[in-house]
């Protein structure tokens, strides 16, 4: 009895609260490693704040990054899914972990002289990339729409994102209400205890054209 309902509380909190993910591929090296199992904040958007340019979260890529309805056996799926929410095994195949870099209303290209990303017309210099890699060896230009976010991997090099996806229904920007939460912590292994990183990298970047001020700062697959 005692181990159900503590088995019944895991999942309450995993559902609402926090929930650890299983990080499946080196798409955000060296942030994350593959095998690392993160806390997801869950309440980090609910109360009326939006991800931030710089933010590493987790999302439900179904409809933007994949098919809407993944396919499978519904048993195996429920079953996959409460392992999952409990950190021990990959999280489903429409769930993704990326890092914000441009917000609805933002103008987001590819690249400047010096081969940065630039944010509305400012050049950002993104120190968490994995070493070697460019920011980007696909040339682009996107509005991203609003109540949409254009996301992507810090090793630029292995990662599908929406890069990927510029000719998929949104142009590869992902929905903020399919954001699951904010990725906060890396639980294990123990040697990587610690939070996940915050960036100062947008703390530049202009307010998108048109954009109404909010006194906020503007700023698991592959």
């Amino acid at each position: 009895m005692l181990a159900a309902a503590c088995a019944a509380l895991v999942l309450l909190v995993s559902g609402f609260v926090v929930q650890p993910f299983l990080i499946p591929s080196g798409s955000m090296e060296n942030t994350l490693r593959p095998g690392d199992r993160v806390l997801v904040n869950k309440l980090a958007y609910r109360f009326g704040d939006d991800p931030r340019r710089g933010d590493v979260v987790v999302f439900d890529g179904a409809g933007s990054f994949g098919e809407e309805e993944p396919s499978g056996n519904p048993v195996t799926g429920l079953l996959r899914k409460a392992a999952a929410a409990v950190g021990l095994a990959e999280p489903a195949e429409s769930d993704y972990v990326k890092r914000v870099v441009g917000i609805g209303g933002d103008r987001v290209t590819c690249c400047d002289k010096r081969g940065r990303i630039e944010v509305n017309g400012r050049p950002v210099d993104e120190h968490y990339l994995h070493p070697g890699d460019s920011p980007s060896r696909v040339p682009f230009d996107i509005v991203v729409p609003e109540g949409r976010l254009w996301v992507m991997g810090d090793h630029r090099d292995a990662s599908r994102d929406s890069r990927d996806y510029l000719g998929a229904p949104g142009g590869g920007t992902v929905p903020v209400d399919k954001v699951i939460g904010r990725a906060a912590w890396i639980a294990w292994p123990f040697g990587r205890w610690s939070g996940v990183p915050r960036t100062d990298a947008f703390a530049g970047v202009p307010a998108a054209p048109g954009a109404i001020p909010s006194g906020a700062p503007g700023g698991a697959h592959g």
